[in-house]
């Protein structure tokens, strides 16, 4: 199952405080659970444990009465204190309003809880103070790595990852250092594929690129991609129009930086999006002034996301197959805990062509 954790302190885990070890009072041995209910130790163990057909009903119900009594816990979280591990693997992604991201999270609690692992799932609104709050709550908690589903620079990853903690980067790089752990597409290529298949097409121009920051891997890597595609096949950079907008939400960005792009002289027909979410912003404003996508200005997004087939007809896109990020997680998140080093994970991209 999924765990969320709040943004306040958590302190340390519950049979430290609670459980085992109340403020004041001895610990609560497993011992005294089976005495007070009169059964083995084995058998407190099987019940707590749900194993079933070890124990009657009437048995089951005086070890949990002897529990309620004496307030004892289970102690796998002493053991992860004394052996400095958990089951809790912590997940902290930018924004899960995106489609996108909330695709990617899904994929990996699922291949997180097949492999035994817990996931803990944040928000950190891509803000840095927020993303450092929750590194340190996976500290405490004692996690087993943190997967984080596009980061940015904050001070506690910097002490994180010189301490060598696991720690996997989904969709964007790590932001100070490059070479850490990373799964995703090669964004690069993505962003040549767009302009190749444009080209190819002899679909008409002019071209043009709205994008969000530019200081993150992602970004640069898909508009240098895109760029870089066109002028070697002979496309003037000067005439290649680039838009963005203020703050971070993309449907603002795309919103604004269409605006822009609709005051060039020449208009760009053909429009490149860094994320779904920037082509949706980019097609409200479209549509608001009339515009037809795609018979006028043709629109291409990033992402794929799930909600595309159902209410973007109109919007063609470099899909990122979302359903197979949980699995390369894992699986990079595995060589980290096993060995400390782990390769970058590249997933197949595909072109999805919609609208005409």
């Amino acid at each position: 199952m999924a765990a969320r954790f709040s943004r306040g302190g958590m302190g340390w885990p519950l049979d430290e405080q609670e459980g085992g070890r109340r403020a004041g009072a001895r610990a609560v041995s497993i011992g005294a659970v089976a005495r007070r209910a009169g059964v083995s130790i084995a058998t407190v163990s099987r019940v707590m444990n749900g194993v079933e057909n070890k124990a009657t009903g009437e048995t089951a119900a005086r070890v949990l009465a002897a529990v309620a009594a004496l307030g004892w816990r289970p102690q796998s979280a002493g053991r992860a204190l004394r052996q400095r591990e958990s089951r809790i693997v912590g997940v902290l992604a930018a924004n899960l309003g995106n489609p996108a991201m909330a695709a990617a999270a899904a994929s990996i609690e699922l291949a997180l809880r097949d492999a035994g692992f817990v996931m803990a799932l944040c928000d950190t609104h891509e803000d840095p103070a927020i993303q450092d709050e929750y590194l340190a709550e996976m500290e405490a908690q004692l996690a087993r790595g943190v997967v984080l589903l596009v980061a940015v620079p904050s001070p506690r990853l910097d002490l994180l990852r010189a301490a060598g903690r696991p720690l996997v980067f989904v969709n964007r790089r790590d932001p100070g250092a490059v070479a850490s752990p990373f799964v995703g597409i090669d964004d690069h290529a993505a962003g040549w594929a767009v302009a190749a298949h444009w080209l190819a097409e002899e679909a008409p121009g002019p071209f043009a690129v709205i994008h969000a920051s530019l200081a993150f891997s992602a970004g640069q890597r898909r508009a240098a991609g895109f760029l870089e595609g066109l002028t070697q096949a002979g496309v003037a950079d000067a005439e290649i129009a680039r838009a963005t907008g203020a703050g971070k939400h993309h449907l603002d960005i795309g919103y604004e930086g269409m605006a822009r792009l609709l005051e060039a002289t020449p208009r760009p027909r053909r429009v490149l999006c860094l994320s779904d979410l920037i082509a949706y912003g980019a097609w409200r404003r479209l549509t608001e002034r009339g515009v037809a996508v795609p018979g006028e200005i043709a629109l291409f997004g990033f992402d794929d996301n799930p909600l595309n087939a159902w209410i973007a007809p109109w919007l063609s896109a470099v899909r990122i197959p979302y359903e197979q990020v949980g699995a390369a997680v894992v699986a990079t998140l595995a060589e980290l805990i096993g060995t400390g080093r782990a390769q970058a994970r590249f997933l197949p991209h595909e072109l999805v062509l919609r609208g005409g």
